[in-house]
């Protein structure tokens, strides 16, 4: 099956009440607008960046919903991460969001009982594909956050051939050999999206055209310049994009960890509040706030 979307999505924030117990859903048609406007016409819902691992059945699919209602006026694709709990919740997150009219699925594999080889893996993400019949199935590779690494060009193309609804993965490796082994597998057929914001150059240059990566929330224009730049062949622009892009990342996360850090600053350059991360993830504390407002503004972002 071929996934119709080819570009830059945004892995998109969950935003929480201020204690973290709630999902805010208004601030959704908002965010979507933000994301339209500045040339993102993608969003995974629900996957790392998001927290799903973190949120209830419902929330989840509440989220999905509110995502693809507010997709509607936008012309944005809804991509839905269904993995990361029990494999009936797997299931049931998958057959909802084929009923919803998600565009396209992503599933990470089973987090507790590791699959130990492709056989495995393969075998969990059919039944994935399964429930939902209709719709493209990407596999999320992301073997940093996992612990499952494989083969994946042998994977991809194994996949295919057992899972009728398989169109490709998210790559979250910086490991550019296998990532553009991948991109030319079986002939190019299958769609390769990038999850890493620190080689979007580097991964661009050498035969990418669509990525996932999280700075496309907070700084859309300057991963789409990197893209745009690649595309045109001025390697010195998006070189430096790239390095203003990595500087800013360091900026973000050098006193927290990647998404709460990341939510922090999705509110200075947007003034999108995602509110704090949940439990077990802790906020970045308000005290680091200023350092990161000042850091972004000698790197000319705010």
């Amino acid at each position: 099956m071929k996934l119709q979307f080819e570009g830059l999505m945004a892995p998109v924030f969950t935003a929480f009440s201020a204690d973290g117990q709630r999902v805010n859903l208004a601030v959704i048609k908002h965010y979507a607008k933000f994301l339209a406007e500045n040339g993102i016409l993608g969003v995974l819902v629900n996957g790392t960046s998001g927290e799903g691992m973190s949120m209830t059945l419902e929330e989840r699919k509440a989220t999905t919903e509110a995502w693809i209602d507010a997709s509607k006026s936008n012309g944005i694709h809804v991509q839905v991460q269904v993995g990361g709990t029990n494999m009936p919740d797997v299931l049931e997150l998958t057959r909802h969001a084929e009923s919803k009219g998600a565009h396209s699925i992503l599933c990470l594999p089973e987090l507790f009982n590791r699959p130990a080889n492709a056989a495995e893996l393969i075998e969990y993400l059919g039944a994935v594909g399964a429930a939902a019949p209709k719709t493209p199935l990407l596999y999320y590779h992301n073997p940093g956050y996992t612990s499952v690494n494989l083969d994946v060009p042998s994977f991809m193309t194994s996949a295919a051939r057992a899972i009728p609804t398989f169109a490709g993965i998210k790559f979250t490796d910086t490991n550019l050999e296998m990532g553009i082994k991948c991109v030319r597998q079986d002939g190019g057929a299958h769609s390769v999206f990038l999850g890493c914001d620190y080689v979007l150059a580097g991964a661009f240059a050498l035969g990418f055209s669509s990525s996932i990566a999280t700075c496309l929330n907070l700084l859309p224009r300057l991963c789409n310049r990197i893209l745009q730049a690649v595309q045109k062949g001025s390697v010195l622009e998006a070189r430096e994009a790239q390095d203003t892009l990595n500087k800013a990342a360091q900026a973000i996360t050098k006193n927290g960890k990647w998404v709460p850090a990341m939510k922090a600053a999705m509110k200075l350059l947007t003034g999108l509040d995602m509110g704090p991360a949940r439990a077990p993830l802790q906020s970045l504390p308000d005290q680091h706030i200023p350092t990161l407002n000042k850091d972004l503004s000698d790197l000319k972002l705010l």
